[in-house]
This record gives structure tokens, C-alpha cells and sequence, in this order.
């Protein structure tokens, strides 16, 4: 619990940073608006770049867990497109229903991999690594997809296609995997560039969303907010330890892949929403919410994973 709290709370703190900050007077509107371009233009996209380059695949076979967790994450993202009708019957549109999508479907990679570090052996946190580096691209392409459908009413599949072919996440992401067929990789020199880049795009996107949150929101949340954290944080972990044991994955590799399933939405979805036109202001209180709650429910799962592998 101590280590899992030590993980997570860092990150609520820096949202509240944000949200102090964006009150003060010191910083305009106009500073938060191109800070959240940045992120989006700039930073997410060498955030993953650098993730995909560095991860290490050798020494892991991951046939049953990537199959797990992708057949796992596809049931929810099909759940979730099929509460469009019923949402839709409450009020909720489609740049709401967008947000949704995105914070039932995403998760945190970068707390996953920190817990990680803390809890299991040097394995656990490179299988970590690789699950996200496999899993990032469908993510993206899902989301910016699902977002570029419900935000625009002209939308067909030619502009959806060319929305996703152009988004700078998914560039970022292709180009990851296409740099570690170089052969020695890239320079030194660039990486190093890279990586002082990507290490300011997760804290620089947590102020972001901290600066466009309304606490009042988190204190009461509307049904667009718990719909997805239900979906998030009670049943995803179930659809995926129920594909992970039926495929055959036992022992630690079933804890790995319990905490995969159990971390929060992505922060980055915030800056997604901001730039297509999403609702944005959902999609932070959701976020908040998930990263609340989800300093109990990561132990809990964990704690009933172990009980179920005998650890």
C-alpha cells in the first residue's frame, strides 16, 4: 500500500500545483493554451518516441500476456462504443461521449512502470516497458479515431483516417518503432536531446490538466464521470486477469499484468481532447478522479491477484 501511495501521490500533487497555479495571476490563459500545444505538438510525441526506442524486448516472451491484454482492452473498447445509445438518451453528446471512450480505454503506463520498479523483480518492470511500447499505437489510433468521430458532425471515414494519419501521437509512436530497425540506433548525441525532452512532457501535462480542473467537479462527480471509472478501474482488471487465466498466465506474470489493468486513464488524453475538440474539462476530472481512487484499488487488486496466484 506505503509503495503503490508513494507512486501515485506524487502525481495528484503535481494536478493540484496546476490548478493552484492557473489561479494565480502570474500566468495568462494564453500561457496555458500554448503550454497544452506544446505538450501536444512536442512533448507526448517524444515522450513515446523515447519509450518505444529504449524498450527492451530481449529475454521476455510475451505471447499469452500481449494476447491477454489486447483481447482484454478490445472487449472494453467495444463495451464502451456500445453505451453510446444509452448515453446518448441522458444528454450525454458526442464531445463528452468522446471523453468517455478515452478514459475508459487509456491507461497510465508511467505509474505502472513506477510501481513496478518498487514492487517485483527488474523483470517485471521490463515486461512493463514492452506491454506499453505494444500497446501504445492501438491506443492512440482507437482514441484520436473514436475523438475525430464523435467531435466532428461531418465526420466519414476518409477525414476520420486522415485525422489519425496526421495526429502527432501516433507519428511520435510510428516513428519509435521504425527508428529501432537503424541499425547501432540513433547518436548519442540525439538521444540524450530526447531525453531531456520527453522527461518534461509527463509533469509539464500534469499542470495542464491541473490548470484546466475544477475541483467542485471531483467533489461531485456527474454520471460522464463515473460511468468510465467504473469501467476503468472495477472492470477492466476483471476482463483482463479473467483472458490472462484463461490463456494460462500463472504466477508473477499475472501480477504484472494485474497492475497493467488496474492503473488509471492516461493523463495525455486531456491534451487529445483539448486539440480535437473533446471535452477536455470531463476528461480532467475523470482523470483526477481515477488517480484518487486508484491509490486504494491498485493494493486491492493486487493484493487479490497475489491471493489468487498464492504469492
Amino acid at each position: 500500500m506505503l509503495i503503490t501511495i508513494q507512486s501515485i501521490l506524487p502525481i495528484f500533487l503535481i494536478i493540484l500545483v496546476g490548478n493552484l497555479l492557473r489561479q494565480a495571476p502570474v500566468f495568462t490563459k494564453e500561457f496555458w493554451i500554448g503550454l497544452e500545444r506544446l505538450g501536444f505538438y512536442v512533448l507526448y510525441p517524444t515522450l513515446l518516441f523515447v519509450m518505444i526506442l529504449d524498450a527492451d524486448f530481449s529475454g521476455l516472451s510475451l505471447g499469452k500476456i500481449i494476447t491477454s491484454l489486447g483481447l482484454a482492452w478490445l472487449t472494453l473498447c467495444l463495451l464502451t462504443l456500445a453505451l453510446w445509445p444509452f448515453v446518448k438518451r441522458i444528454g450525454i453528446g458526442g464531445p463528452t461521449f468522446s471523453s468517455i471512450y478515452q478514459s475508459s480505454v487509456r491507461w497510465n503506463g508511467f505509474i505502472a512502470l513506477v510501481v513496478a520498479e518498487n514492487m517485483f523483480p527488474p523483470e517485471g518492470a521490463a515486461l512493463v516497458a514492452l506491454v506499453m511500447a505494444a500497446i501504445v499505437i492501438p491506443i492512440n489510433v482507437s482514441t484520436v479515431a473514436v475523438v475525430a468521430w464523435f467531435t466532428d458532425s461531418q465526420s466519414d471515414i476518409a477525414s476520420v483516417f486522415k485525422r489519425v494519419a496526421v495526429n502527432p501521437l501516433i507519428i511520435g509512436a510510428a516513428l519509435g518503432l521504425l527508428c529501432r530497425l537503424i541499425p547501432g540506433g540513433l547518436p548519442d548525441f540525439m538521444m540524450d536531446g530526447l531525453q531531456l525532452v520527453s522527461r518534461a512532457a509527463l509533469g509539464m501535462g500534469l499542470l495542464a490538466i491541473g490548470a484546466g480542473l475544477r475541483m467542485s467537479d471531483v467533489l461531485r462527480p456527474s454520471a460522464a464521470v463515473l460511468l468510465p471509472t467504473f469501467m476503468k478501474l472495477a472492470l477492466f482488471p476483471v476482463i483482463v486477469l479473467s483472458f490472462a487465466i484463461a490463456f494460462g498466465v500463472t504466477g508473477l506474470e499475472l501480477q504484472y499484468l494485474a497492475l497493467c489493468a488496474a492503473v488509471p486513464t492516461a493523463m495525455n488524453g486531456y491534451v487529445l481532447a483539448r486539440q480535437m475538440g473533446g471535452d477536455a474539462e470531463n476528461y480532467a476530472v475523470t482523470a483526477t478522479l481515477q488517480t484518487l481512487i486508484s491509490l486504494f484499488s491498485i493494493p486491492a487488486v493486487l493484493t487479490l491477484t497475489a491471493y489468487v496466484t498464492g504469492g
